[in-house]
C-alpha cells in the first residue's frame, strides 16, 4: 500500500530544489525554499489558533500564490482545505462553510464586506486570515496574512533564518483528506472526499512526470535530483475549481512551477503574453469559453507570440469543439491538445488528444483505465450497439460526499463486487471501444465550466412579483457550452410589460451567483406541467432551442 501525502512530497521538492521557482504571478516569483518557509509559518499560526486534526480551512481567494501556499500549510499540519467559489452570494457562502465545518478562512480583502454580512451565520469559524489585494484595510476581526507568512524571517542583520518544520501533534498521513466542493442536485455544494494517497496516486500515474509508486518520498528526492525542476504550468481557470486546483497540485508535486495570471477577468492577450514571457509548458483551460478568445487573439495578430515552449493545452469540465482545436493547431502544430473527461467524483474517465493537423471530434473520447459503460441492469454496454449507458469508474475513487450518506450511496455504488463512482454521465460505445459522450442524465446545465442546477434558479425566478411558474433550461452556446434561459409563465392578468426580462435577470443576480442567472427570458402562456406537477424539461428545452434558433 502506498502512503502518499502532498506535504511530504512538497517538502521533499523544497529540500531537493530549494532555489527552483515554485509560484509566479506577474512580476512576483517565489522559490521552493521561500514557499516552504512561509507555509511553515502559516502552519504554526493555524496550530496556535487551536485547530484540531482534520479541521477544515476555507480558501476564499482569487487565483494567487497565497492560494497554493496556504494549501501547503494546511497539508503540513493535517488540516483540510475547502475550495470556495468566489462567485457565491451570501446564502451559498454561509451554507458551504457551515456544511464543511470550517474553523478558519483565508480571504482576499475584496471579500471583507461580504463576510461582514454573514459572520454571525458561521459561528464555527474562529480565525480569519486577510490577504491584502489593495481593496480595503484589514478588518479588526482578521489577521494580516503577510505578517504571519513572514513571521521571524529577518533578525535585523539581513539574515534569513532556516525553516523549522511545522508539525502537528497528530501528525499527517495518507488518509488525510482533500475536500473538493462541487454543485449538488439542488444547486447547493457538496464536498467530495478524496484521500490524499488516492488523489496523489491517480495524478502521479497520469502526470507529465511519474514517480515510482512504491519508492515513496525517497524516490521523489532521487528523481528530482536526477531530473531537476518540473514543467511550468499556467492554470487559466480558477484554482477553486477542480480543473485548475488539481492540475496545480500535480504540477507542484512534480517539482514544477505554477504561473498565475494577475487579472481577475480572463484576458486572452494577457495569457498569451504570459505564456511567451514565462515560457509556459502546459496551459489549463475550460473548453471553448477560454479557447475561442485565445484563437481569436492569435487570428487577429498571427506571429505576435512565440509559443514554442508550449507543449500542450489541457481542457476539462466542458467539451472542446473540433473547429477550435483545428484553429489552434494551425498556429502551433507541434503542441498537444488534450480534452480530459473527468469530474470531481471521477478522475480519468476518458481523454481525447489532438495534434498536428488532426483534431478529435467533439465529445469523442478514449476510455481511461478502470472505466465501464453500464446499462440499466448493470451489464456492460456492447460496443457498436448504439445503446446508451452510464459511465462507471473503478479503482481509486473518493470516499464519498462529506456528511451526505444518501448522495454518497447514490453516486458510489458496488457493481460485481467492486466499488464504482457513477456521477451520471451517459455515453455510447463505438465498435472500436471509444465513447461518444451524451451528457449527464440529469438536467444539470454546464455553462463556461460552472455547474448550474435548474431547480435553484427556478425558485429564484418564481419569487419575482407577477411570475407564476418557471423552468430553466440549457441551450447550446458556441462559447460557453450552454446558455441558461428561463421559460416564464406569468400570473393571470399580469401584463408582460410589468415583468421585463431585465427585471427577472437582475432579480436572480441579486440572490445567486451571477453565472447562474439566465441570459434570456422566454415568456409563455403556460409551462405545461403534468397533473402530478412534473415538468417536461426535454420539451421545454426543444421549444426554447427553436425559439433561439439553434439545433439540439
Amino acid at each position: 500500500m502506498t502512503k502518499w501525502n502532498f506535504a511530504d512530497v512538497w517538502e521533499a521538492v523544497a529540500e531537493t530544489l530549494p532555489e527552483a521557482p515554485a509560484l509566479t504571478q506577474g512580476s512576483r516569483t517565489q522559490t521552493w525554499k521561500d514557499t516552504d518557509r512561509r507555509a511553515d509559518n502559516l502552519a504554526r499560526w493555524f496550530l496556535g489558533a487551536g485547530v484540531a486534526k482534520q479541521d477544515k480551512v476555507a480558501l476564499y481567494l482569487y487565483n494567487c500564490p497565497e492560494y497554493l501556499e496556504a494549501t501547503f500549510a494546511i497539508f503540513k499540519v493535517g488540516l483540510v482545505p475547502i475550495n470556495t467559489n468566489y462567485r457565491y452570494a451570501d446564502n451559498e457562502l454561509a451554507y458551504l462553510w457551515e456544511n464543511a465545518d470550517a474553523v478558519a478562512v483565508v480571504f482576499h480583502g475584496v471579500f471583507a464586506e461580504r463576510i461582514e454580512g454573514i459572520r454571525d451565520r458561521v459561528p464555527g469559524i474562529r480565525s480569519w486570515l486577510w490577504v491584502d489585494d489593495g481593496t480595503a484595510p484589514c478588518p479588526t476581526w482578521a489577521v494580516p496574512y503577510e505578517e504571519v507568512a513572514k513571521n521571524g524571517e529577518g533578525e535585523g542583520d539581513g539574515s534569513v533564518r532556516e525553516p523549522e518544520r511545522a508539525r502537528a501533534p497528530w501528525g499527517r498521513g495518507p488518509d488525510d483528506l482533500n475536500l473538493l466542493y462541487t454543485g449538488g442536485t439542488t444547486g447547493m455544494p457538496k464536498g467530495v472526499m478524496w484521500r490524499q494517497d488516492d488523489l496523489f496516486a491517480l495524478m502521479n500515474a497520469s502526470g507529465f512526470r511519474s514517480y515510482d509508486q512504491e519508492a515513496g518520498v525517497e524516490g521523489v528526492r532521487q528523481s528530482l535530483a536526477e531530473l531537476g525542476p518540473g514543467m511550468t504550468l499556467l492554470p487559466a481557470c480558477p484554482l477553486m475549481h477542480g480543473t485548475g486546483g488539481f492540475t496545480a497540485l500535480e504540477c507542484l508535486s512534480e517539482g514544477g512551477r505554477v504561473v498565475l495570471l494577475p487579472s481577475r477577468h480572463f484576458d486572452a492577450v494577457e495569457l498569451l503574453d504570459t505564456v511567451e514571457r514565462e515560457k509556459v509548458n502546459g496551459l489549463i483551460i475550460v473548453g471553448d469559453a477560454f479557447a475561442k478568445p485565445i484563437l481569436a487573439a492569435l487570428d487577429a495578430q498571427p506571429g505576435r507570440w512565440g509559443l514554442s515552449s508550449l507543449v500542450g493545452m489541457i481542457s476539462s469540465g466542458v467539451m472542446w469543439s473540433e473547429e477550435t482545436k483545428q484553429g489552434l493547431l494551425g498556429h502551433h502544430p507541434t503542441m498537444l491538445l488534450v480534452d480530459a473527461f473527468s469530474s470531481s467524483e471521477a478522475l480519468g474517465m476518458g481523454s481525447s488528444i489532438s495534434s498536428g493537423s488532426s483534431a478529435s471530434h467533439t465529445a469523442d473520447f478514449t476510455l481511461g483505465p478502470n472505466v465501464r459503460v453500464l446499462d440499466a441492469d448493470g451489464a456492460d454496454v456492447v460496443p457498436g450497439s448504439d445503446q446508451p449507458g452510464v459511465l462507471a469508474l473503478g479503482g481509486r475513487i473518493p470516499l464519498g460526499y462529506y456528511k451526505d450518506e444518501s448522495k454518497t450511496a447514490a453516486t458510489f455504488r458496488t457493481v460485481d463486487g467492486e466499488r464504482y463512482s457513477i456521477p451520471g454521465d451517459y455515453a455510447e460505445v463505438r465498435e472500436d471501444g471509444s465513447i461518444h459522450l451524451l451528457g449527464r442524465g440529469s438536467v444539470c446545465i454546464n455553462t463556461g465550466g460552472e455547474k448550474v442546477y435548474p431547480e435553484e434558479v427556478e425558485e429564484a425566478v418564481k419569487t419575482v412579483d407577477g411570475v407564476l411558474d418557471a423552468v430553466v433550461v440549457g441551450i447550446p452556446n458556441e462559447r460557453f457550452g450552454e446558455e441558461i434561459i428561463a421559460v416564464v409563465e406569468l400570473t393571470p392578468g399580469t401584463a408582460e410589460e410589468t415583468v421585463t426580462a431585465d427585471a427577472v435577470i437582475d432579480h436572480v443576480k441579486a440572490q445567486l451567483a451571477g453565472y447562474k442567472a439566465p441570459r434570456r427570458i422566454r415568456f409563455v402562456p403556460t409551462i405545461g406541467r403534468s397533473p402530478s406537477g412534473k415538468v417536461d424539461y426535454a420539451r421545454n428545452r426543444t421549444e426554447t432551442a427553436a425559439w433561439v434558433g439553434v439545433e439540439l
